[in-house]
């Protein structure tokens, strides 16, 4: 059987974490470096977690050592659990549904494209009970250059499955242009969903293959991707 495989961003697209992510970011700069302050100007969406740091460790001048990095992802990964209770953070409507059809569907398999870290992925999915519908996944660990992460969850998932995937049967599925720049980077096909930062008009500009407001009617993101 000719398998479709998607890989999903986290963020804005599978869930909603309203701001528990920078929350957690800024209490582990406090409890790990004694320090505080803004984050006004560092761009979060779509970027990854290394390049989010990197810049952060900038911005207090902090030294960007492999210490320090595992130091902070340590007390980052610590407040993320109370941080996304606090937030309220929620899954977006019609994800659940999908996840769950395209676990039981012997056509589809599904990843992570991520610019999260693995263990923060682990914590944000893990509170919403999703974690385990992804075997594979390719994350911020692997590169702070999100257009390189398409290759390496590709390359996970043929090892996994055991089946070389056609790149016009692999979607990446995003809530910002830089999801749609990642698909693009490795040739694989992009939809994008206007339920983060970017409106459909903007997503549209960058040229994904389906654009959509939402993922609340599963019918119509099956339809889009060909199943």
């Amino acid at each position: 059987m000719l398998k479709t495989l998607i890989l999903w961003d986290i963020d804005g697209t599978i869930l909603h974490s309203t701001g528990a992510g920078m929350k957690a970011l800024n209490r582990a700069l406090s409890t790990v470096f004694g320090l505080s302050g803004s984050f006004e100007g560092i761009e979060f969406a779509g970027r990854t977690d290394k390049l989010i740091i990197r810049q952060i460790f900038a911005r207090f001048g902090i030294e960007y050592s492999d210490e320090n990095f595992a130091s902070y992802v340590e007390g980052y990964v610590a407040a993320l659990p109370s941080t996304l209770a606090a937030n309220n953070a929620r899954v977006l409507p019609g994800i659940s549904e999908i996840l769950a059809h395209a676990a039981g569907h012997p056509g589809v398999a599904q990843g992570l494209l991520t610019g999260n870290l693995r263990r923060g992925a682990e914590v944000k999915l893990g509170f919403h009970d999703l974690w385990g519908y992804f075997p594979i996944g390719a994350f911020a660990d692997d590169s702070e250059i999100r257009n390189e992460l398409g290759p390496r969850a590709l390359e996970r998932a043929r090892a996994h499955w055991g089946f070389d995937f056609p790149l016009e049967r692999v979607w990446v599925v995003g809530d910002t242009p830089h999801d749609v720049s990642c698909a693009r980077a490795f040739g694989a096909r992009a939809l994008a969903v206007a339920t983060g930062s970017s409106s459909s008009s903007d997503l549209a500009r960058h040229g994904p293959d389906v654009v959509l407001e939402s993922l609340a009617d599963p019918a119509t993101f099956w339809r889009a991707i060909g199943r």
